[in-house]
């Protein structure tokens, strides 16, 4: 891990159970190893609060988002309420990790595109970016955002073409890359990469998922962002180090925060 770079982890999830033996530990860490900030995202009301949590016992470092994750059956009544509390809190900078989610086979659509619905008009309300969830539901995702355009946020973990990373940028949105461009078979990431330009482009693990190769398979966290880095760098003809400054100050400029 190269100390000069300063990275943005612009998605992760240090709240989940694969970091509960040693969160503390590695979070201390990162400073020293170039991972200057995190953006902890919140996928239910209960994991929303701890992201708060953590961004306050790690301020500077550690920015959270609160939201409703497409996989999560269900939204609580109140929950928009619950929400817009959430956001009250300075280290509140999003409203995510929300959109649809297609996948698994018993999803509810209209119930996906309620609380998509629902947590887009508040964010619009609140007049905070969103952190956009997109899987195998392509078409309704863009039908629905197109009426909220334009928008600030972010389609994170970006499973669109080349023409589709366009359509996306037209509505206003950043389009954030995992470890997967690091993969053998990423043809199709590769492709949309090329085509976004620099000014539009956030890094992010989607930890503890998402490991870049040479670390495919293992638990994921921000230190190893210098591989997918390095390959976005290499695709778009600049060094990892200005990779690492670009999307950094992207991400500031998105999440409204001082680098």
């Amino acid at each position: 891990m190269n100390q000069n770079l300063c990275i943005f982890d612009s998605h992760s999830h240090y709240t989940d159970s694969a970091f509960d033996e040693d969160r503390t530990e590695l979070l201390k860490s990162f400073p020293q190893k170039g991972v200057k900030h995190c953006m902890v995202c919140g996928t239910d009301l209960p994991s929303s609060a701890e992201c708060i949590a953590l961004a306050e016992q790690f301020p500077g470092l550690i920015i959270a988002s609160a939201g409703i994750h497409p996989e999560t059956p269900d939204a609580p009544s109140g929950y928009l309420d619950t929400l817009k509390n959430m956001a009250e809190n300075p280290n509140v900078r999003a409203i995510g990790e929300i959109g649809l989610d297609y996948h698994y086979e018993d999803y509810d659509k209209t119930l996906q595109q309620r609380i998509l619905h629902e947590q887009l008009t508040l964010a619009k309300e609140l007049s905070l970016p969103v952190i956009l969830h997109c899987r195998d539901a392509i078409g309704d995702m863009m039908d629905i955002l197109r009426q909220y355009a334009p928008l600030e946020g972010v389609m994170h973990c970006f499973p669109g073409s080349a023409e589709t990373a366009q359509e996306v940028l037209k509505l206003g949105l950043y389009i954030g890359f995992t470890g997967v461009i690091t993969f053998k078979n990423a043809k199709k990431p590769l492709e949309a990469l090329r085509s976004i330009p620099l000014e539009r482009l956030l890094i992010e693990t989607d930890c503890p998922y998402m490991a870049p190769v040479p670390y495919r398979g293992k638990r994921c966290d921000s230190t190893m962002l210098s591989e997918t880095a390095a390959v976005m760098a290499r695709e778009k003809n600049v060094s990892t180090e200005e990779i690492c400054r670009i999307t950094a100050q992207n991400a500031a400029a998105l999440f409204r925060i001082t680098l």
